[in-house]
């Protein structure tokens, strides 16, 4: 099924066949909207993520299957991330297997953040100057994500070593937090708090 508010060049380029093969109504003008937006702008490689799970999410809810919260997150880190061990991410492609979903041809119409920007210009006519974003911001995003993706590794090795009797543990919270100390004023920061404010007390 298609997306009725998507333009439809011949319908070129593997987003927009996605979109029309996955049924992703409205996913477009999302993409636009999120990658030209003033504040909290995301970067192409996060808009390949987020198109991504949608195209999971619409695999498995196809299947008649309604996903619990939280699963289509973690499945998609464990399809994609480096950090994943090969034994994990078989079980959960014989997961989605056991649901009726062909793992094989979802990961295969997964796209690249070049693949999202090809749309993005060429499909959609958005533009936006990278030149103009403010670098604090665009690291302190970099730092954030990064920050995400720890503490998603280490729930996971908690929840594994837990669910193995190898480790008695409650419901738990990880909490990473990157800390930035100066060794000529002493001063001692969060990493967003540094960037936030521009310096430690050694600034002028």
């Amino acid at each position: 099924m298609g997306d009725t508010n998507e333009p439809s060049p011949e319908s070129n380029g593997k987003v927009q066949r996605n979109i029309q093969k996955y049924g992703l109504t409205g996913i477009g003008d999302d993409l636009v909207t999120r990658w030209t937006a003033d504040d909290d702008r995301m970067s192409l490689r996060a808009l390949a993520d987020l198109f991504n799970k949608a195209m999971l999410e619409a695999a498995i809810k196809d299947q008649g299957i309604t996903p619990l919260l939280g699963r289509v997150e973690t499945v998609y880190d464990i399809l994609t991330s480096e950090d994943t061990t090969s034994g994990t991410r078989i079980q959960a492609k014989n997961e989605l297997r056991q649901d009726g979903v062909n793992v094989e041809e979802l990961t295969s119409d997964f796209v690249t953040r070049q693949a999202i920007h090809t749309y993005l210009t060429k499909n959609r006519g958005a533009e936006y100057d990278d030149n103009d974003a403010d670098p604090l911001k665009r690291r302190q995003a970099e730092l954030q994500r990064l920050e995400s993706r720890h503490t998603a590794v280490a729930e996971r090795s908690l929840e594994s070593l837990r669910n193995a009797g190898e480790l008695s543990l409650g419901q738990f919270q990880v909490l990473v937090s990157l800390q930035v100390q100066c060794s000529d004023c002493g001063t001692q920061y969060q990493m967003s708090e540094l960037l936030e404010r521009g310096g430690c007390e050694c600034s002028p």
